[in-house]
């Protein structure tokens, strides 16, 4: 783990999404403050909207592409994007929320699960939190897991 993945993970265990954990983890280094940051992707968590679709992390490192990098072209952009999604899935085998967690489906209900010690042993979230931030840290700062 590195500083980023770690402050990602810690994080999410203080109750935030995990598109929060990942976004806000490396905001301050980017001239956002942590409490923008958490609110700014807030939405995201859960698959977006927790409809269990694109990673919460993948899309905070979507959006941590353009902070990085404020006069990136779009095509510059979504080749980082992409990867990063690669460098991601080299450890999960998807970029789909609900497959990351084993779903067959999206959840019905937008309210999440309250935050338990099972919880957390029962979810995947922790290491994919983990993954992302150290793909970010591999595409956008080109630092490697120290």
């Amino acid at each position: 783990m590195s500083k980023y993945s770690e402050k990602a993970v810690q994080l999410f265990f203080d109750g935030n999404t995990c598109s929060q954990a990942v976004f806000a983890a490396f905001a301050p280094d980017l001239g956002l403050s942590e409490e923008t940051a958490l609110r700014i992707s807030l939405g995201l968590g859960g698959g977006v909207g927790r409809m269990r679709e694109i990673c919460g992390t993948i899309s905070a490192a979507a959006m941590l592409v353009g902070l990085r990098y404020p006069d990136i072209s779009k095509a510059d952009a979504y080749e980082k994007v992409r990867l990063i999604s690669e460098e991601f899935r080299k450890t999960n085998p998807s970029i789909v929320c609900r497959e990351l967690l084993g779903l067959t489906k999206a959840e019905e209900s937008a309210v999440p699960e309250e935050r338990t010690p099972e919880y957390y042993k029962k979810r995947p979230c922790i290491k994919i939190i983990g993954d992302s931030a150290l793909a970010v840290e591999k595409i956008l700062f080109g630092l490697e897991d120290e």
